[in-house]
């Protein structure tokens, strides 16, 4: 079935190669129809897989996507037409442009923290850019992966775009395939097998992964909304979020300062009469996630570290409560892996070029945080690091601009999502040149006997 759905959207392709804008725009249209009329289910899985609340899964996952529905609407006449290119000498009078085609038929792996929206996201920008795609969610929200499978199949015809449920065997299964272009949202780890998979094909790789990410706090910075949205980007999803605060560098004299500042945001955002507010705070995938976190920590106190927030876990419900955890030592399992969950490392720092020299030992990560009202310093750290993307006074937010490219480098990911960025993902971006009628190159064409003086023109030329 997976290979005969590959092979009719192989002979499909060439038909969306020649759709236009209108006809992208319809099937886009028809997307955002089909999500309405799933929305009481798509709450329900999300609830069951993740315990999101109702809020939260409309915020990170519904109207994230129905943003870039209409902002793939609202532009893709413009994206679609082809680009001017400057001239050369060698075709002063002709016409260059940069044209975007499709790709062809894509695959789309996408992970189970954000189970619907990093499915959808790709697939809006595989449309747009007038491709076929095979989705494959993620077998680990199958609540989620269930509902999406029944939209997909009442939304598309599957010569255009079908899904597989199922659990890893089946993206190995997929992954063989020469697919055109593959999108992968997930582990570095994971990512590095994707694409020694799409070698074997020379298929183009998106791949957006993870890591590490920094807040580096400079000592001008406003502790108390530093702490604040810290609190906040960490613990929505209960930290399970890939460009999640990871660790925090702080100077050594505010270290206690921000605790402080953080017990109490924690407080008031996600505990309500003393108790954690399950009804807002989301529980772990699975048990193994859940053991994975609790490993982490006791190898961190065990070597050590000391617990200034939280720790308490529940096995029964999946849940570790929002943790934060100072002096810790060098060696650590926590501070060399993604932690992905609710737990938070303080480093203290003597200087600010110790703590650029820390986040530069550890792979590139997806998005580093600065918090200072030092414009010198901001620019001191963006200057001598580097990151996918980066906020400054806040975190998480340039996710949500689709006029801004996302995506890591290196170890968090190779290419951009979102907005043009994503259309540029799956579209092929062809030179064509309109030659004109008058050939300027044919004043390089043999013989060249008697020409040293022509290139001694063009040289001054360059």
């Amino acid at each position: 079935m997976m290979h005969s759905a590959f092979e009719a959207q192989q002979k499909h392709k060439y038909t969306l190669r020649n759709s236009n804008a209108a006809q992208r725009i319809d099937k886009l249209k028809t997307l955002k129809a089909c999500i309405e009329s799933y929305e009481e289910k798509i709450y329900a899985a999300l609830q069951s897989d993740l315990r999101k609340s109702r809020f939260e899964s409309a915020l990170t996952e519904l109207i994230f996507i129905y943003s870039e529905i209409g902002f793939a609407i609202h532009n893709l006449n413009s994206w679609m037409k082809p680009k001017r290119a400057g001239k050369t000498i060698s075709n002063l009078f002709a016409k260059n442009r940069i044209c975007y085609e499709p790709k062809g038929c894509c695959l789309i792996i996408a992970p189970w923290n954000y189970p619907f929206q990093l499915l959808m996201s790709p697939l809006i920008s595989a449309i747009a850019a007038g491709n076929c795609a095979i989705l494959k969610p993620s077998e680990l929200s199958p609540a989620t992966s269930s509902v999406i499978a029944a939209l997909i199949r009442d939304c598309f015809d599957e010569r255009e775009v079908c899904c597989f449920e199922g659990d890893a065997g089946i993206s190995t299964a997929l992954l063989e395939l020469p697919f055109d272009h593959i999108f992968f949202t997930g582990s570095t780890a994971i990512g590095k097998l994707v694409m020694q998979a799409a070698a074997k094909n020379l298929s183009s790789v998106t791949l957006e992964l993870g890591g590490k990410s920094p807040v580096i706090i400079e000592e001008t910075a406003n502790l108390k909304k530093a702490a604040e949205k810290i609190a906040w980007g960490k613990l929505i999803n209960a930290g399970q979020t890939c460009i999640a605060p990871d660790y925090v560098l702080i100077p050594r004299d505010l270290q206690q300062s921000f605790i402080e500042y953080y017990k109490e945001a924690v407080n008031r955002l996600f505990f309500k009469n003393g108790k954690l507010n399950t009804e807002v705070y989301a529980k772990l995938i699975s048990k193994k996630h859940f053991e994975r976190l609790s490993d982490l920590i006791t190898d961190a106190l065990d070597k050590g570290a000391i617990t200034v927030l939280g720790g308490e876990k529940d096995e029964s419900s999946q849940t570790i409560s929002p943790t934060v955890l100072a002096r810790i030592p060098v060696g650590t399992t926590i501070m060399k892996e993604e932690i992905f969950g609710p737990v938070l490392p303080l480093i203290a720092y003597q200087t600010l070029s110790e703590a650029v020299a820390y986040v530069n030992h550890k792979s590139k990560p997806l998005a580093l945080y600065v918090f200072s009202a030092n414009r010198k310093n901001i620019q001191y750290i963006l200057k001598n690091t580097s990151s996918g993307g980066a906020c400054i006074n806040d975190v998480l937010i340039h996710i949500s601009n689709p006029k801004l490219p996302f995506g890591g480098v290196n170890g968090s990911g190779t290419g951009s999502c979102h907005g043009f960025f994503g259309f540029k993902a799956f579209s092929h971006e062809r030179a064509v040149v309109y030659q004109s009628p008058i050939n300027t190159t044919a004043l390089i064409y043999p013989p060249y006997e008697n020409k040293s003086r022509l290139l001694k023109w063009l040289k001054k030329l360059l």
